[in-house]
């Protein structure tokens, strides 16, 4: 299996979106971040708090002053962008590059820009191909962690990651008990001249039953629902 991709965050700026960056990643899987030549230096006290628990993210975070020292190691460099910048180079989505991370050879590495300019145009030239995410023409604006978070979730969808944890559901009411909701409220409608005409009663009778077993309602939701019914047949004083 190739390895994950490592996040390279390109000159980013706010240490915040340095946190929210790392916490994209660890929601899907990923825990390789790379800082060129963050603005503000690094570590920056405020990625923590906006990394919301995804630490060891930014505890395992290396610094590198060049973006050619940060892909050194790097055979597959892909670089997300908005733009083409003039650049011959493949243009694929996120899913077609977690596609091809998993079958490199090879370490692979996704570029991101600062957030107010992107990658320049030299940084792109460092790509083998460009990510570009379908995205409204009118209203290409993506933040940082936006970004990120895509091309991390299109790549754990090629990996075997836990589900979230799923809720058992009770098992649906016995007939017998559907049968008894049925009753009641039918007990409750035949005093207030529900069912007329007669002869359209029992097409009416009918018509109830098949809207009360379609749901497949548990046995605490018929227990809840006559509850409700016996609680709506009470006469108040001021009726008697």
């Amino acid at each position: 299996m190739s390895s994950p991709p490592v996040i390279i965050l390109v000159r980013p700026q706010l240490g915040e979106n340095i946190g929210k960056a790392a916490r994209a990643m660890l929601n899907f899987g990923l825990t390789e971040m790379r800082l060129v030549a963050p603005r503000d230096g690094w570590p920056n006290p405020n990625a923590g708090p906006a990394a919301s628990g995804a630490d060891i993210v930014l505890a395992n975070a290396q610094v590198f002053p060049t973006l050619a020292e940060a892909t050194a190691d790097i055979a597959h460099v892909y670089a997300t962008t908005v733009r083409k910048r003039g650049v011959t180079k493949p243009v694929i989505t996120p899913e077609a590059a977690a596609k091809e991370v998993v079958g490199n050879a090879g370490r692979s590495a996704i570029l991101f820009g600062a957030e107010r300019s992107g990658l320049e145009s030299d940084e792109v030239n460092v790509a083998r191909a460009i990510i570009t995410v379908p995205i409204n023409p009118e209203f290409g604006s993506l933040n940082l962690a936006q970004a990120v978070i895509l091309c991390a979730y299109e790549w754990s969808k090629t990996q075997s990651l836990a589900s979230p944890p799923k809720t058992d559901l009770e098992p649906p009411a016995s007939q017998f008990e559907l049968d008894g909701l049925i009753a009641q409220l039918d007990a409750m409608l035949e005093p207030l001249n529900y069912f007329t005409p007669i002869d359209r009663a029992p097409v009416t009778r009918r018509t109830l039953r098949n809207l009360l077993t379609k749901p497949a309602w548990n046995a605490y939701e018929v227990r809840t629902l006559r509850g409700v019914l016996t609680t709506l047949n009470r006469r108040r004083p001021a009726e008697e």
